[in-house]
């Protein structure tokens, strides 16, 4: 049984110890030696290391009251979704990484001081070579070094840490030291420095030295303190280079509308299918939003950004303009008063400047190439014909003053085609409410309600989650597959014609159990695959105990693992929680379905009411089929509910 808790809690004390932050006081002769030997005692690069400075140095005058510069160095501290990715993920330090290194060769450096010659030795990087002992020796003669420390000079290359050290001494010429000039251009937005260099037994221009003569002419902003440090290891002479460099102010930009949506109605593009071919009914231009959508917002004027010199004096940015924001109908400012959010569901556009929604789309003519397939999160008004091979969805209702072919046609609400659909067994027809029809040949019709038609439906397979009706002079069912929760009724049932079976079953909901079917298949799916991840998930706690920690690859299995169980579980829960609703809404059903002809039902009718089958032999004449006692009972023809012949927003079936 794998411990799952065990786990959690490795993975808790891994975050931890990523997140652990400590502190170190370091002092040194510059700022970047205090730097480094703070990075050396925390084990960081530099980069991640924050510091505040506790004591500054200064190099005094000609070595006198010189002071050693003081830190407090810590941890820069990282956000909890940056330590999840380091520790799980990668488990190095993310910001340092760079997404190519290459070879690079040791470096060694000598600066003269006034404490005397220091050495510095750089590591190579991968394959690069290292500096060799009488390479760091060559150098410290080149510079005039004297009173060498050979033992320590292998020491610092041997350790190559990068940082300064006191190797040796030279003989000191103060007319020979390295010269620094400032000049300020660009109308006071770059200060550039000129080197000079050092004469035998002159020093080298320190850091703070640099800082100093800047400060000296009034360069306060913009100094590039780390151009500046690595310049100083090798420093270009007699060539002027930007030591600091301001910032220009820049003018606040203008209030604008920023549009969530396409302001321009065009053609959406065409797409070229897996065998090559271009589907021309694809291209739906219509921009469906839903109530409380945010369609558009403004975006305000900005203030600008104040400018700065090197020397430090301030440069004004103008502000920008506002605007209005451009309301039309069924649109609202929203509580940020910026945000223009629909008041209703429908097509947005934007028409004279203004952002409306209008609640229905109406296609003047056919459903053909010339308007693609409809898309539309409202009511769908078509004055034509649906063609063949086309589709129509709505979430508010479908009206078709023509007829439905071979088509798609699917709403939430009411689909009313007042000729009819023939659809030659290809395409379905599916309302969240009810299908109001002349008649339905051919065809496949779903309804959440019912399914009203005045002359007749033939050869056809039709649901309906109340009744189907058929009222009208022609109002018969002839052929085809008709299921319904309460009623099937119609002027005549079934055919004369022999090898034409009417299948007519009412009491009972095929919706319900098809969606409970399908949730019991992938609650099976599940447990197999919650299965699978405690047997992973026992192999890793194995390999934990063993070794007392993971190696890299499979600590991330090991997280992925555990995310992905949690999400089972929850998805397990939600699936038991819809199948215990599902049963009960199906255990507690109690329809007294019934199967009804006001003229006559004919020999060949197969009539299903919950599990019980009767194969009409015999015609019968106004005749109303119902369950008794398990037993299926022939009683006087009933009358369809009211409700069915109302019919939709003043249609009736006549």
């Amino acid at each position: 049984m794998v411990d799952f808790v065990q786990l959690q809690a490795f993975m808790k004390r891994r975050l931890d110890q990523d997140r652990a932050i400590r502190t170190v006081d370091t002092e040194g002769s510059t700022l970047e030696v205090a730097l480094t030997e703070a990075a050396t005692l925390l084990n960081l690069p530099i980069k991640r290391i924050e510091y505040e400075i506790t004591e500054k140095g200064g190099s005094g005058f000609l070595g006198v009251g010189k002071k050693d510069w003081k830190i407090r160095a810590y941890q820069r501290s990282l956000t909890e979704q940056q330590v999840t990715v380091t520790s799980v993920l990668a488990n190095t330090d993310t910001e340092t990484a760079t997404p190519v290194i290459v070879d690079k060769n040791g470096d060694v450096f000598v600066h003269l001081d006034d404490d005397g010659a220091n050495l510095k030795v750089v590591a190579p990087v991968m394959k690069g070579k290292r500096v060799t002992k009488g390479e760091a020796m060559r150098a410290l003669t080149a510079k005039g070094v004297i009173e060498i420390d050979e033992n320590l000079v292998g020491t610092v290359v041997n350790e190559a840490k990068g940082v300064y050290v006191r190797v040796g001494s030279f003989v000191r010429k103060y007319t020979n030291d390295s010269m620094v000039s400032v000049s300020v251009t660009d109308q006071d937005m770059k200060a550039l420095i000129t080197l000079m260099p050092p004469g035998p037994g002159g020093i080298d221009l320190a850091f703070e030295t640099i800082l100093n003569v800047l400060k000296d002419n009034r360069v306060v902003y913009g100094i590039k303190e780390d151009f500046l440090q690595n310049f100083l290891d090798r420093p270009s002479y007699r060539v002027p280079v930007v030591a600091a460099e301001g910032i220009p102010a820049v003018n606040g930009r203008d209030a604008y509308i920023e549009y969530l949506f396409k302001t321009t109605q065009k053609r959406a593009p065409v797409h070229e299918g897996a065998d090559g071919r271009v589907d021309f009914r694809e291209i739906n231009s219509i921009q469906n939003v839903v109530k409380d959508q945010p369609l558009a917002k403004k975006i305000p004027p900005e203030e600008g950004t104040v400018g700065r010199t090197v020397i430090g004096g301030y440069l004004p940015a103008k502000p920008g303009n506002d605007i209005e924001i451009p309301l039309g109908i069924n649109v609202h400012l929203g509580e940020d008063r910026s945000t223009v959010i629909s008041d209703i569901n429908g097509q947005v556009i934007l028409a004279s400047g203004l952002i409306s929604v209008e609640p229905v789309y109406t296609v003047q003519g056919n459903v053909n190439l010339k308007t693609g397939n409809i898309i539309f999160l409202g009511t769908v008004i078509i004055t034509g014909n649906v063609e063949d091979g086309f589709s129509v969805k709505a979430q508010g209702n479908i009206e078709v003053k023509g007829s439905v072919e071979m088509a798609d046609l699917e709403a939430e609400g009411d689909i009313i085609v007042q000729k009819g659909i023939t659809s030659r067994n290809t395409g379905t027809v599916k309302a969240g409410k009810s299908v109001y029809a002349r008649f339905i040949e051919n065809a496949a019709i779903e309804a959440g309600n019912m399914v009203i038609v005045s002359d007749g439906i033939i050869n056809s397979r039709v649901d309906a989650f109340k009744r189907i009706v058929c009222k009208g002079k022609r109002a018969t069912i002839v052929g085809g597959h008709l299921r319904a929760a309460e009623e099937i009724n119609a002027k005549v049932i079934g055919s004369a014609v022999s090898g034409t079976e009417t299948i007519c079953e009412v009491g009972v909901d095929p919706k319900s159990k098809k969606e409970l079917d399908t949730l019991i298949a992938h609650k099976g799916t599940i447990e197999k695959e919650i299965d699978a991840i405690k047997l992973d998930f026992q192999t890793l706690n194995n390999i934990l105990q063993q070794r007392k920690s993971l190696p890299e690859d499979k600590e991330i299995q090991m997280q992925e693992l555990m995310e992905r169980h949690r999400a089972l579980l929850a998805e397990m829960k939600e699936i038991d929680e819809k199948i215990g609703t599902i049963q009960e809404l199906i255990n507690g059903v109690k329809i007294r379905g019934r199967v009804s002809a006001s003229d006559k039902i004919l020999p060949g009718v197969k009539v299903i009411i919950r599990d019980v089958v009767e194969n009409v032999k015999n015609e019968y004449r106004a005749t109303t089929f119902i369950l008794e006692n398990d037993l299926i009972r022939v009683t006087k023809y009933e009358e369809p509910d009211e409700e069915a012949k109302r019919g939709p927003d003043g249609y009736t079936t006549n």
